[in-house]
């Protein structure tokens, strides 16, 4: 594990200041408060000597009380790419494809049990700065999947690998179910039914896609195909940071079968196929030229699991590496 975002680093300080740390007592830090906002990551073992230096400092389950104020913009690109999920438990496949690429910060994994899944995050705590993040990280996946969800998603368990701290009050609020520890693995548990539910985001623009099929189905409205290459464009967009969507995912969210989708598309002179490429180019090339993005998050946000894939893909579009794109646009 090398760094941490300095959003999170940001958001521990903030959180340390309002429950009464005097904000200049942060300046004396490796990387003090005012300086923040010219770095993007914050090195690994200072992040966690800062989680270690709270937890002396303020009542115990700050590290938790962290992760209930996080939201899903102090996550960057992580972060703006689960507003496009459209199914809850989805944030951790698009996590684990973010820090495969990215980082070696996380590594979360689903467990399906019938009923109960388990959202597994393998990491080892070397030291407690890293049970204290992994803490944080636990209490800040509840506040996600409620929002994601605009429901009371509530988690079944908790588990920690290490021992409870003195006072858990913190850890029974922000959970509110059974919270275990001393066990093999780091996890939190939901029914496996609400990990599937649809995203609010995703709700709507289903909703909208059954209505333009019942208005072609009976009122003899057919939907044009450019209005339908359109929808397909922007759901592949969502898509992506999950990886490369299969033409049935896209077709089960239009409310059509998989031969309807492709014979639609064909009559406007498209493929599917046709339509991820081009997809890929014109978000890869608009956040080259319009964004600071890395290199590594236009290739995540792009769907594919390697960075250097990426480059020859854009390679093969432009005749361009992205980093000579960048520099010539």
């Amino acid at each position: 594990m090398k760094y941490f975002s300095i959003h999170l680093y940001r958001k521990m300080l903030n959180c340390a200041i309002a429950e009464g740390i005097p904000k200049d007592e942060f300046e004396k830090l490796p990387t003090p408060m005012s300086k923040i906002n010219e770095l993007q990551v914050v090195d690994a073992e200072e992040f966690l000597a800062l989680h270690e230096l709270l937890e002396k400092r303020l009542d115990s389950g700050f590290s938790v009380r962290v992760g209930q104020k996080m939201i899903i913009e102090d996550y960057g690109v992580l972060g703006l790419s689960w507003r496009t999920c459209s199914k809850v438990g989805e944030i951790f496949e698009r996590s684990e494809r973010y820090f495969k690429l990215l980082s070696n910060t996380f590594i979360w994994q689903i467990k399906n049990e019938g009923d109960i899944s388990h959202v597994v995050l393998n990491r080892e705590a070397h030291r407690r700065g890293m049970e204290l993040s992994t803490e944080a990280s636990l209490s800040a996946t509840v506040v996600v999947l409620q929002a994601m969800s605009e429901k009371e998603l509530r988690p079944v368990q908790v588990s920690f690998k290490h021992k409870p701290a003195k006072d858990i009050t913190s850890h029974k609020e922000a959970f509110k179910c059974p919270i275990i520890f001393e066990q093999p693995r780091y996890s939190i548990s939901y029914k496996t039914a609400d990990l599937n539910l649809r995203t609010a985001k995703a709700d709507a623009s289903i909703n909208s896609y059954l209505l333009q099929q019942v208005d072609e189905k009976t009122k003899g409205i057919k939907i044009p195909g450019h209005k339908i290459i359109n929808d397909v464009e922007a759901l592949i967009k969502d898509a992506l940071p999950t990886g490369i969507p299969s033409i049935h995912y896209i077709s089960d969210l239009l409310a059509m079968s998989n031969r309807t989708l492709t014979r639609r598309l064909s009559e406007t002179g498209v493929t599917y196929r046709d339509l991820i490429k081009r997809t890929q180019e014109t978000i890869a090339k608009d956040m080259l030229y319009n964004t600071e993005q890395s290199i590594g998050e236009i290739a995540f946000l792009t769907g594919f699991s390697e960075q250097s894939a990426f480059n020859r893909a854009f390679k093969n579009w432009t005749d361009q590496t992205p980093s000579e794109f960048r520099k010539n646009n």
